[in-house]
């Protein structure tokens, strides 16, 4: 059954919620809290907090654009099938216009309590992200997560561009460690739902170039990642609790990298490392983003 099949039945604010992929979202608010923290200036809380918050509804609003999009590819996969479109709790329109909406809302209300600037850094990651990954790459190129990956690493410019009005070297490295880290944390997560996506016919990595070579690429990915994560510590913009959490976690990384890089699967097989790359990615993003802020405070 398609998304175009179902009846639509009344959306509620749950459905609302749901279409601006608040898990995903949590990650990016976090990236951008901590930009702004990590800023050489402060700005009045209530400020920073709008700041905060249009970062959240311009990621909200991605989300939105997203699933409209992709109502067709969300009814044919499993991990995606009870979103509020394929499952026909909502209609697209009301999602294009939700998504819309909130786009400009986020991008307006950030130019006018801050500054025009982050605005526009804000703009571009919507656009980027839906129209550069999401209409012109997803469907295309198993190259989809890499280069349009980069959208999910504009919210530390944005916290950081939202207390200066500028970038400096330190949110541009943050910037790069985002960038190199998606690739193998969605690799591992498309590794074992590699099904899901050749039933949608989406040229993820394991799907158009198979699990081998997915597997060398995650640890070609991971070692510039950790290179760019000791950065900020080695060139001197972070001290040495920034520096001992990136270390420690990237060693961590590594190890989990390596375990899904070097390994075979079998027709039975769990997938408990790609799992656990998956999830340990996520920690090591909060913990390297929550280090960088607490290190750049008590300097």
């Amino acid at each position: 059954m398609t998304a175009t099949t179902v009846q639509t039945l009344p959306a509620d604010w749950r459905d609302f919620l749901a279409l601006t992929k608040p898990r995903v979202m949590s990650l990016v608010v976090f990236t951008g809290l901590c930009g702004l923290l990590a800023a050489p200036q402060s700005i009045h809380p209530t400020l920073a907090f709008t700041a905060v918050l249009c970062i959240a509804l311009g990621a909200g609003a991605a989300g939105a654009l997203n699933q409209w999009y992709e109502a067709d590819l969300d009814a044919l996969m499993k991990r995606t099938e009870n979103r509020p479109l394929p499952a026909g709790r909502m209609d697209k329109e009301s999602a294009l216009h939700f998504g819309v909406g909130l786009s400009f809302f986020s991008v307006l209300l950030l130019g006018t309590a801050t500054n025009w600037f982050a605005a526009a850094l804000l703009a571009g990651s919507i656009l980027y992200y839906v129209l550069i990954y999401t209409v012109w790459l997803k469907r295309r190129t198993p190259q989809n997560i890499v280069i349009g990956g980069a959208a999910g690493a504009f919210p530390p410019l944005i916290g950081w561009a939202a207390v200066t009005g500028s970038l400096a070297p330190l949110p541009l490295l943050l910037f790069l460690i985002v960038f190199l880290w998606t690739p193998p944390h969605s690799w591992a997560l498309a590794l074992f739902v590699k099904t899901d996506y050749a039933r949608a016919g989406v040229p993820m990595m394991p799907v158009a170039a198979g699990e081998s070579s997915t597997r060398k690429q995650i640890i070609a990915y991971t070692i510039p990642m950790i290179a760019a994560a000791l950065a900020p510590w080695a060139l001197g913009y972070a001290g040495i609790i920034y520096g001992a959490v990136a270390a420690i976690g990237s060693a961590g990384f590594l190890f989990c990298s390596l375990k899904v890089g070097l390994r075979t699967t079998g027709a039975d097989d769990s997938m408990g490392p790609e799992k656990a790359l998956f999830g340990f990615s996520i920690l090591y993003l909060f913990a390297l983003f929550g280090a960088i802020a607490v290190d750049r405070i008590m300097l």
